[in-house]
């Protein structure tokens, strides 16, 4: 590099050399500081196995504490991830296995007389998925009491009693990652408090990811964390909103259209734009952002991406193309803007911070 920056500033102050060996210059030194990029994204991962070794004796110990059996698998733990992320998955990961034996996994009578082995089963499984790894822990206990989180809720007052029975499965079970909403009976002292599954929500957003959770009442339940490779060098769709740029992970958009603001439906609050034949909420992010009025008329990028595990559609004043950034911390100033993610630095020196889409719905 040292070489090739010389060779490159010997270029540009002889006046007798062309613009293309300026070109050149800069393309060789454009793949030197990629290589030394991918050099340095190298040193910054580690193995899943340094989170996920310990899990195993974790789950033997609680259900020890509570009367029952577990046999633990561990698969795919020679996935590296960024060690900051890895450091994160800590916790999560040991809520999610003690949360799944001490009321996910039935008795050893209870799983006889259901026709299942006494020794209840817990996998921890781990895949790539593109830039993403997926974090499952499966049990094969007794599923989540579909019943028992609604009639919770209600008395919450997180659901309306009219409408508790028309709500699909899975988005009951989505009800658990409330905050104080617990699926255990009774608490106890490893988990059951309401305290737990919120947390893991909320540190997993953090990261850029998302939860998952499917659960099959008598045959057990699934939780699925899915967060990114790496969390320095992301890559992101930049938009233009008002007089600022902001950006949001590539990973996260599904793509974009061209809509005019005419065709953009309101009910109450709410924005709806026909894709594809189906309503999809709109969220007009000069508005939702304090950036400028909304304005009525004229052509609008529409940029169709996953919040929260839905679709939704951001309504952009216009797009500013791609770029591989390396995301910084908000600065602590800016700690009460929790949809802000990150903080970048554009080659012409403007700041552009990255959106938490998950902030925004």
């Amino acid at each position: 590099m040292i070489l090739a920056s010389r060779q490159l500033r010997t270029t540009t102050e002889d006046p007798g050399l062309r613009g293309a060996q300026v070109s050149a210059g800069f393309d060789r030194m454009d793949r030197m500081v990629g290589d030394l990029q991918r050099r340095a994204l190298g040193l910054r991962t580690a193995p899943l196995l340094r989170v996920v070794e310990a899990l195993p004796r974790l789950a033997r110990e609680v259900a020890g504490e509570v009367g029952k059996k577990v046999q633990v698998e561990l698969r795919g733990a020679e996935l590296e991830l960024d060690r900051a992320i890895l450091d994160r998955l800590s916790d999560p990961l040991v809520h999610l296995v003690r949360n799944a034996v001490d009321h996910g996994l039935e008795a050893p009578d209870e799983r006889l007389e259901a026709g299942k082995p006494a020794e209840g089963g817990l996998v921890v499984d781990a895949r790539r998925e593109k830039d993403q790894v997926r974090i499952s822990v499966i049990d094969d206990g007794r599923g989540i009491d579909l019943d028992g989180v609604r009639r919770r809720a209600i008395e919450a007052g997180v659901l309306h009693e009219h409408l508790a029975d028309d709500l699909p499965p899975q988005e009951v079970a989505a009800l658990v990652f409330r905050p104080g909403l617990s699926t255990a009976n009774s608490v106890s002292q490893i988990s059951g408090r309401g305290v737990g599954m919120d947390a893991v929500k909320a540190t997993i957003e953090s990261l850029g990811g998302h939860v998952e959770l499917v659960t099959r009442p008598g045959l057990g339940t699934t939780t699925s964390l899915v967060v990114p490779i790496t969390a320095a060098v992301q890559r992101v769709l930049l938009l233009g909103i008002g007089g600022e740029v902001l950006g949001i992970p590539i990973a996260k958009v599904e793509r974009v259209i061209q809509m005019q603001r005419a065709e953009i439906e309101h009910a109450g609050t709410e924005r709806f734009a026909l894709v594809e034949e189906e309503p999809v909420v709109v969220i007009d992010l000069a508005e939702r952002l304090g950036l400028g009025d909304p304005t009525q008329e004229g052509v609008a990028p529409l940029v169709l991406a996953e919040v929260r595990g839905e679709r939704v559609a951001l309504l952009v004043d216009r797009l500013e193309g791609q770029e591989e950034i390396y995301v910084k911390p908000v600065p602590r100033l800016f700690d009460c803007c929790r949809a802000l993610a990150g903080l970048t630095v554009l080659g012409d020196g403007a700041p552009v911070f990255l959106l938490d889409l998950n902030q925004l719905a």
